[in-house]
C-alpha cells in the first residue's frame, strides 16, 4: 500500500475499529503517522461487500516501522 505522498506503508495491526483507533493515537503520541483502512467500508462505498465488518487494518510508513514496533508491542501486552 502507498500513502498519498507515494511513501510505502506496512500493515502493522488488524483489529476492531476501537482497538485500531487507540493504537493509532498511541503511535501519534510518539510522532508516528499511520493510516486506517477497512476493506469492508471501502467495498460498501464501491457497491459490493468484501472483508469483514470488524477487521480494520493499521498501516505505518516503512521508515517509521522501527519506532512503531515498541509502541505496538506495549499495546499488545496491554491485552487488546
Amino acid at each position: 500500500m502507498v500513502m498519498k505522498d507515494n511513501t510505502e506503508t506496512i500493515r502493522v495491526y488488524t483489529g476492531s475499529e476501537v482497538s485500531v483507533a487507540i493504537l493509532k493515537g498511541k503511535l501519534e503520541e510518539v510522532g508516528v503517522s499511520s493510516m486506517i483502512k477497512s476493506d469492508f467500508n471501502s467495498s460498501i462505498a464501491a457497491g459490493f461487500v468484501q472483508g469483514t465488518r470488524n477487521a480494520v487494518d493499521l498501516y505505518v510508513q516503512k521508515k517509521d516501522l522501527s519506532a512503531a514496533e515498541s509502541v505496538i508491542k506495549k499495546f499488545l501486552e496491554e491485552d487488546h
